[in-house]
């Protein structure tokens, strides 16, 4: 299942991408979210780089609400890696 990034989240990474004191690990997860809100389709998923600094930001105690959820949504669509079954 494909998740976006809904209006709410989405107009969160957009004021986080346009703020001034945002740190640039806030604003990539922020770019991220954006990127997967395209007319309700998703097709991008969320890069590697991207989930860090996502997690990161998450993980902040100077991120402010906005950056924290588009963060999230960012890092809600990244591909879950598939765990190999054990011998």
């Amino acid at each position: 299942m494909t998740k976006k990034t809904r209006k709410k989240a989405a107009s969160a990474a957009s004021k986080t991408l346009r703020s001034k004191t945002a740190s640039k690990k806030a604003k990539s997860a922020a770019g991220s979210a954006l990127t997967q809100r395209e007319k309700g389709k998703a097709k991008e998923k969320t890069s590697k780089k991207a989930a860090s600094a996502a997690s990161k930001t998450l993980k902040s105690k100077t991120a402010n609400k906005k950056a924290k959820s588009a963060a999230g949504s960012a890092l809600v669509q990244r591909e879950k890696k598939k765990l190999r079954k054990r011998k």
